[in-house]
């Protein structure tokens, strides 16, 4: 799906639906930090306004969500809390960083593999939120607004997909998305042994 080399292991869905109290606030804190990634990105390249613009409709957009999701915990009279950290997120871009700096003896931008790191993620949370509402069933009052939020990640990945293209072209960013979905799917496989915890890169 979307690029990514490994599927999610089932045992995740059911800490997930276990504990969506817990899922909820990891989604809220989620979001937030996908649109101030974005809004960074954007300050890092202001020159480009074209790149500047999409990454800050991008940013509304994640923002919009987690006012939702805030909106949803309030209503199940669940605090936010302090964000925890998303190791998941973290080790990708780290392990990205040390990626070869080339590919066939072109350099690959900064803003590429920043950019495809972010798809990825994108990707991943398009996927455990399929996933999710499948295993919550169309009854449960938060099976829409999931299968939703599939729908807006994925498309995230796409826009965030075609901005690597625009940057690196399109045979550079499809030999670099192959390189960073192999990294992402060992984390994945790694993090697998141990789904205790209710969050959505758990």
């Amino acid at each position: 799906m979307l690029g990514l080399l490994a599927a999610t292991d089932a045992r995740w869905a059911d800490a997930a639906s276990a504990d969506l109290d817990a899922v909820l606030r990891d989604h809220a804190h989620c979001e937030m930090k996908a649109a101030t990634h974005a809004l960074s990105l954007a300050v890092r390249h202001a020159g480009d306004v074209a790149l500047v613009r999409k990454l800050v409709a991008i940013a509304q957009e994640e923002l919009a969500h987690f006012d939702r999701v805030l909106a949803i915990l309030a209503e199940r009279d669940v605090v936010l809390g302090s964000p925890p950290v998303d190791e998941y997120a973290a080790d990708l871009r780290a392990r990205v960083s040390g990626l070869p700096r080339a590919i066939d003896g072109r350099l690959v931008p900064p803003l590429v593999d920043r950019l495809l790191a972010c798809a990825l993620i994108e990707a991943r949370s398009c996927e455990r939120f399929k996933l999710l509402s499948e295993r919550l069933g169309d009854r449960h009052e938060l099976f829409a607004f999931y299968t939703e939020l599939f729908a807006a990640e994925a498309g995230h990945y796409r826009e965030l997909r075609d901005l690597a293209v625009a940057a690196g072209g399109e045979a550079l960013v499809e030999a670099r998305l192959s390189q960073i979905a192999a990294v992402e799917a060992e984390i994945v496989a790694e993090r697998a042994a141990r789904p205790d915890r209710a969050s959505i890169h758990g």
